[in-house]
């Protein structure tokens, strides 16, 4: 039976893996997660074969009940409120690696000293992913809307730190598991976790849930050997290495050091007063804006969270049909980190049928620029702002962008004149090749699309 449980754990993590690397592309992404699901389901149902294994009863009402609610929130959870559920997962997996951790601390059966110490580290790990988690949901679910910060809280931070790793050190060396110190080490473990995120601000969030992500991942592969669960393990190292590459690759989108998005004060609602720019931004009707996209050669289109917020993806794919009758070669350029996750825009908009061909990342499109008649802008900021570009004294500096302003044209579909998450001003906004189309963007889009049809 050892036998083929094995076999089963590592078919499991076959599919993990499998299931991981189809997901880097949008074609095969959606086959990518029925292949990792599958893994999942494997390595869920070998778990009843597990020798000497009790509390059936216990384990199937878990499982219906976790079931049940993800497949509930799956279908009931808006796209735009993904990465909030990504968090609150995130901070799921990242609980249960620190109970699992505390379970086998208080029964104290480790083979040696190691594997005591791991499931001390990947209790501190998980306990810290689980708040943390937590606290990155309230901030994208709008429920912390600013960061909050107290003088000297990275050192105060560290001291807490400090101590819970003193109190990990006295329960490793003293052997007694349980009681008083068991439970102020996760205490405080969970306590660091909040405080660390607390200051951090809201444009930071989807790297912090990416990093969390991969300590959820290395907590479950330290518990994964203490239990001696091979899909734990290779699961656990899976997620851990990928939440890893994908937080170093979006530090480097937005031009930041990890260590700058943690213990900085960048992004958070506050802003920077730095990077102000003079003039003013000049409106443009939706007829005007219409015809000028309508008689266009090249219209290159470049969604933000804010087309995510105001649902308008279907309406620029009908947009989109629109131009190309007439002729017009029509391309998206998405960011790396536009909207709230990597790549959120491109799931929103092959929700909506638009063709993978039509997508191009930042390295791929920013060349194309100069030849677009039009660039439109919606709701995008920060990742089309020039001053990344232009001004050394901008705080978004050395951000690459994209290359809005060199269009000949740009029309920037915005609700109101407000900053984005960073605080800083937008230069595009008040360039001469710049119009401002006021309003909601599936609205504006819609008038666009009639504006085009009456002509």
């Amino acid at each position: 039976m050892d036998t083929l449980i094995q076999i089963a754990y590592f078919a499991a993590a076959i599919l993990f893996i499998l299931g991981l690397r189809r997901m880097s592309s949008p074609v095969t992404a959606r086959t990518g997660i029925h292949w990792a699901g599958a893994g999942m389901l494997v390595a869920t149902l070998i778990t009843f074969a597990w020798p000497d294994m009790g509390n059936f009863q216990l384990m199937t009402v878990a499982i219906f009940i976790g079931g049940v609610t993800a497949w509930w929130t799956g279908k009931r959870v808006a796209m735009t409120d993904m990465p909030q559920m990504i968090a609150l997962y995130n901070g799921m997996g990242g609980g249960a690696a620190g109970a699992i951790a505390a379970v086998e601390l208080l029964r104290s059966e480790f083979y040696n000293d190691t594997f005591m110490v791991l499931a001390l580290v990947g209790g501190l790990i998980g306990s810290v992913a689980f708040s943390g988690s937590l606290i990155a949901f309230a901030k994208l679910q709008g429920w912390m809307r600013k960061p909050f910060r107290f003088p000297m809280q990275h050192q105060f931070n560290l001291l807490l730190f400090v101590v819970t790793l003193g109190l990990g050190y006295m329960l490793a060396t003293s052997g007694e598991t349980g009681g008083i110190t068991l439970l102020l080490f996760f205490t405080l473990a969970l306590t660091f976790g909040i405080l660390k995120t607390l200051p951090i601000g809201g444009a930071d969030m989807p790297v912090v849930i990416s990093l969390y992500n991969a300590l959820t991942g290395l907590a479950v592969g330290l518990e994964g050997f203490v239990l001696n669960n091979a899909a734990m393990i290779i699961a656990g190292t899976v997620v851990g290495a990928a939440g890893t590459l994908l937080t170093q690759l979006m530090a480097k989108a937005m031009n930041r050091s990890i260590a700058n998005i943690l213990f900085g004060h960048f992004g958070g609602e506050e802003g920077s007063a730095e990077g102000e720019v003079e003039g003013s931004m000049k409106p443009i009707d939706a007829n005007d804006a219409g015809i000028m996209m309508a008689y266009a050669g090249k219209v290159i289109i470049i969604p933000g969270y804010g087309m995510a917020v105001a649902q308008a993806q279907h309406k620029i794919k009908e947009l989109m049909n629109l131009l190309l009758d007439r002729g017009v070669d029509v391309k998206f350029a998405i960011h790396p980190v536009a909207g709230r996750m990597p790549g959120h825009m491109n799931v929103l908009l092959a929700e909506a049928d638009v063709p993978y061909d039509r997508l191009f990342d930042l390295e791929e499109i920013n060349a194309e620029f100069p030849q677009a008649d039009v660039a439109l802008v919606i709701g995008a900021n920060d990742v089309v702002n020039p001053m990344a570009r232009n001004n050394p004294d901008s705080p978004i500096y050395g951000m690459p962008i994209l290359n809005a302003d060199k269009s000949k044209n740009v029309i920037v579909i915005k609700r109101g004149q407000g900053k984005g998450f960073s605080g800083v001003e937008n230069a595009l906004f008040f360039g001469d090749n710049t119009r401002m189309l006021y309003g909601d963007g599936q609205a504006m889009v819609g008038e666009l699309i009639t504006a085009i049809r009456q002509l």
